[in-house]
């Protein structure tokens, strides 16, 4: 007879980055993280429960060396990422923004490869107004005639920051809306039991108090999602790096980290009344990988890309005279560093201009010892970003500037201390700016808005009307990080080699780079 009781496990990975090894490759040191160790956890879950849903939340396929590696010399084999997430069976995926950083090749192959669905209701093909990479949602049905729908919705943030020819012939439309739309429509037309929202994106606001979080710009939309879509049982979200669950207006809410080291089991139990499914109890926990044992299949299946991506890892590309490393990243930003002069020389060598932006994009970075091998380079700059040339005005300058400049605060003893607008709810110290070819200087003190002062160029005042020709990665040339300043300026040019690829090439043209440093700005209270 069947039971009138039963309970469906659903686990999900969301913001993966490439992790599908045990290993740290900055140190290149065993980790507790991967999907080896993932696949582990779902065949061990999935022999003690009889209904198990496996779903991935975005932000797959990019962010480990394994992975850049494979785009620059291995790109003609199957997709690794997708190769493991076909082995686990994972139900469905979605579309996550770092999933267009490699360009619209990479991801097509990677879609076409899959075994699953990828999920994203709001991301349109511009020529057919309709999803551009797969149904907007599914239904599982399991063995007892539970209807379990899942939608799929990515933050629209994402023309802010990706490189135009990676998203060109796409539209996103506003999450929020979209996954109102289908949530009701579903609800209507397809009756399921149970409902689960996957987005990829996050909380604007506290989940306890309401309270925002972050300046509303729409990146992250889950908090309002669950306020206003009625329907919603249980929200997976990511994108932020976060570590959480709760609950919001009734709906359960959860987000695992990044880069393998956790991953979300959500535990729903049913309740047969009258011949209907009713949910009875929701419970949102987020796991660690540490202990677990990895795949031993999918290490060999892997063996021979691993064994190619360490060897590219430590092939020495360049060499430094004097010291480039880093001790204390926060002493980076307060005063110029050799690192960052070195990647400002390389943007301003690879574009010709005279201006150039850049920053410390991690606070694990460890800079570069005498030899420089690829692990140094893609451990310091860990981004497949690329270089963008604007035309912008001094007053534009003076802005983002001051932009950057709240990263810094007083602390209770007077001394300079970071925002913690830039730590929580996620890090964010990549959104710190630091500046070559102009002067100025950033007084901590001053209100924000009229922190900077005594902005130069070639040694005479920075005029607001004139315009000059600046180079910065694509994400905030695009106004990633809150600096909408750049968004809509004349593009000069573009470089589409990423950033790792023209250090290397620095390399080959300097063989070995001098420790400089130009200090040019200040940092005091």
């Amino acid at each position: 007879m069947q039971s009138d009781k039963t309970n469906i496990t659903l686990l999900y990975t969301s913001d993966v980055h490439g992790n599908a090894m045990p290993i740290s490759y900055g140190t290149n040191e065993e980790a507790d993280l991967g999907l080896s160790k993932y696949a582990t956890v779902v065949k061990q879950i999935r022999e003690k429960n009889d209904h198990v849903i496996v779903l991935d939340n975005g932000d797959l396929i990019q962010g480990t060396p394994f992975m850049t590696h494979y785009v620059k010399e291995h790109s003609n084999q199957e997709n690794p990422m997708v190769q493991i997430m076909n082995k686990i069976g994972i139900d469905a995926g979605v579309i996550g923004n770092h999933e267009f950083n490699f360009g619209k090749d990479i991801l097509h192959n990677a879609v076409d490869e899959s075994h699953f669905p990828w999920l994203s209701a709001n991301t349109l093909d511009t020529k057919t107004n309709k999803p551009a990479f797969g149904p907007p949602y599914i239904i599982k049905t399991l063995d007892n005639g539970i209807r379990v729908a899942i939608v799929g919705v990515t933050t629209h943030y994402i023309p802010n920051w990706e490189a135009p020819v990676h998203i060109e012939g796409y539209q996103f439309k506003d999450a929020k809306e979209t996954l109102a739309k289908w949530v009701h429509d579903i609800r209507t037309t397809e009756k399921p039991d149970v409902l689960i929202a996957s987005y990829h994106g996050g909380f604007e606001r506290d989940l306890e108090t309401g309270e925002p979080t972050e300046i509303q710009t729409g990146e992250n939309q889950g908090y309002a999602m669950c306020q206003e879509i009625d329907g919603i049982d249980v929200l997976l979200t990511g994108h932020q790096h976060r570590v959480l669950t709760g609950e919001i207006n009734g709906v359960t809410v959860i987000q695992p980290g990044n880069n393998s080291k956790l991953y979300g089991k959500v535990t729903l139990e049913l309740k047969n009344k009258n011949g209907e499914w009713v949910l009875l109890h929701k419970n949102a926990e987020v796991c660690s990988m540490e202990g677990v044992e990895t795949d031993k299949s999918l290490i060999h299946d892997l063996s021979s890309l691993e064994a190619s991506t360490q060897k590219w890892l430590d092939e020495p590309v360049g060499y430094i005279d004097g010291d480039m490393t880093i001790s204390d990243p926060f002493k980076v930003r307060l005063q110029k560093h050799p690192l960052i002069e070195f990647i400002q020389h390389v943007q301003m060598d690879a574009t010709g201009v005279d201006i150039s932006v850049s920053s410390l994009l991690s606070n694990d970075a460890k800079g570069f010892s005498p030899v420089v091998t690829m692990r140094d380079v893609v451990s310091n700059y860990m981004f497949p970003n690329t270089l963008v040339v604007l035309e912008l005005t001094g007053e534009d300058i003076k802005r983002a500037l001051e932009r950057t400049a709240t990263y810094f605060t007083l602390d209770d003893h007077d001394d300079i201390a970071i925002n913690p607008t830039f730590i929580e709810p996620k890090p964010q110290h990549y959104n710190y700016d630091m500046w070559e070819g102009i002067e100025y200087t950033i007084h901590v003190s001053n209100p924000i808005g009229n922190r900077v002062k005594d902005i130069t160029y070639h040694g005479k005042p920075l005029q607001s009307k004139a315009t000059y020709q600046v180079v910065l990665n694509n994400y905030r040339a695009g106004g990633g990080g809150d600096y909408t300043m750049f968004k809509g300026k004349p593009v000069v040019k573009e470089d589409q080699r990423d950033t790792v690829e023209l250090i290397r090439r620095y390399f080959e043209k300097h063989h070995k780079v001098k420790a400089t440093t130009t200090h040019n700005f200040r940092v005091v209270k």
